[in-house]
């Protein structure tokens, strides 16, 4: 069922206080989400390879167990790596043939860390515990069912929206700008684990930053401090192209205090706080988006590991927000959207119980004029399902 209707609320921008959050690629909870999602699209390559079909599986259930480290001005060493434990479910064999699991999920991940983090070392900083184990026989038959689109093989509601706030844009454009390859070939010594929380109130927004320094670079406490403020002033520098607000404001590691040594400073060895303080956990993250919102609705499913072909919790939840851009900037007159999609387990996917797409609509205009292309484009999305799955399978969209 599609239903498109009148969204009563408020616009995002018009709210007096909004709080957007961006964990970025060294935060431990976003290398989980990345790392299990890397796992997912590496094994749907192998499944296609080996047996011409991406069989039954989620690697959904990922924790990265923090180390130990010893710092000091100049450098370091690790006294305990970190530790990827790797699950929840797996196709081990089929007609006969198998395939290594476990190694393909340890590679995948080795190669993304080598990929994303600079100081991280795969081989030695990082050990790898995967207890992925066979699929239960329901949920596995789903994947040997003729049907061209496969049933779902959860209930699940899911939401996406469009489009970003201004105040969005500048949580995801600075932490992007941070982790990207120019700043950090500009800026060695700052480490990937980057988290922005911003704070709109009215027409000023006040940035807060946790971006820790690499020790290697850092030979004293007088020069943490001066290489701090070199990243305030550049991170100042990126912000004047937001012109949005009145007034933004940028803190960088408000927990630092000088005199304090070692204990009043944000270094690392790695670039990461999993190297010995903090843990991650898939779903604990940033949304399909690459944000966390709290003035808009959000679902609880965690998209990242989970199979690309049936399990609406990935499937839906990144098709809502494709589903609402498409929307917005396919139709006039439109302010705001919502697409909102719930599943029932079995039924295919791409006749999801429910499809709802609630939309603020600019002064003059009604719900009759957009009401017909909007319904449309729901329709269309939803026909052309396997190939978004396809894509989905490729890695072709990111989940965190």
């Amino acid at each position: 069922m599609i239903v498109v209707e009148a969204f009563k609320g408020r616009s995002v921008t018009g709210q007096r206080v909004e709080i957007v959050e961006r964990k970025g690629t060294g935060h431990p909870d976003f290398m989980c989400d990345a790392l299990m999602e890397s796992i997912s699209v590496a094994l749907s390559r192998e499944y296609k390879k080996t047996f011409g079909a991406i069989l039954h599986h989620n690697i959904d259930k990922g924790l990265l167990a923090a180390g130990k480290t010893e710092i000091d001005f100049g450098g370091g060493k690790v006294i305990k790596p970190m530790e990827l434990i790797i699950g929840d479910r797996a196709t081990f064999a089929a007609g006969g043939k198998k395939i290594p699991v476990k190694e393909i999920a340890s590679e995948a991940a080795r190669q993304w860390i080598r990929q994303h983090l600079r100081f991280v070392d795969p081989d030695i900083h990082v050990k790898y515990r995967t207890v992925l184990a066979p699929g239960s026989e329901e949920l596995t038959d789903i994947f040997q069912r003729p049907d061209e689109v496969r049933g779902a093989n959860d209930t699940s509601a899911l939401i996406g929206y469009y489009p970003l706030s201004p105040t969005e844009e500048v949580v995801l454009g600075l932490e992007r700008y941070l982790n990207s390859k120019a700043f950090k070939e500009k800026y060695p010594e700052t480490g990937e684990d980057i988290k922005v929380m911003g704070l709109r109130s009215g027409s000023n927004l006040d940035l807060t930053v946790a971006m820790p320094l690499i020790s290697v670079f850092i030979k004293s406490e007088k020069e943490y401090f001066k290489r701090k403020e070199v990243a305030v002033r550049a991170m100042k520098r990126f912000l004047l192209r937001y012109r949005s607000f009145r007034n933004i404001s940028v803190h960088l590691n408000t927990l630092d205090r000088e005199g304090r040594g070692l204990g009043g400073i944000y270094l690392t060895l790695l670039g990461t706080s999993a190297e010995g303080a903090d843990s991650g956990q898939v779903g604990r993250g940033n949304r399909v988006n690459g944000l966390i919102s709290v003035n808009r609705p959000m679902g609880t499913e965690a998209a990242a590991g989970k199979n690309p072909i049936s399990h609406v919790g990935k499937i839906y939840n990144l098709l809502a927000h494709k589903t609402a851009e498409k929307i917005f900037t396919n139709t006039d007159g439109i302010q705001e959207v919502y697409v909102l999609l719930l599943s029932r387990i079995g039924s295919p996917i791409n006749k999801p119980q429910m499809a709802t797409a609630q939309i603020l609509l600019k002064k003059g205009v009604t719900l009759k004029d957009v009401s017909g292309d909007v319904a449309a484009i729901l329709d269309k999305e939803l026909s052309d399902i396997s190939s978004f799955c396809d894509r989905l399978a490729e890695g072709a969209y990111p989940v965190c």
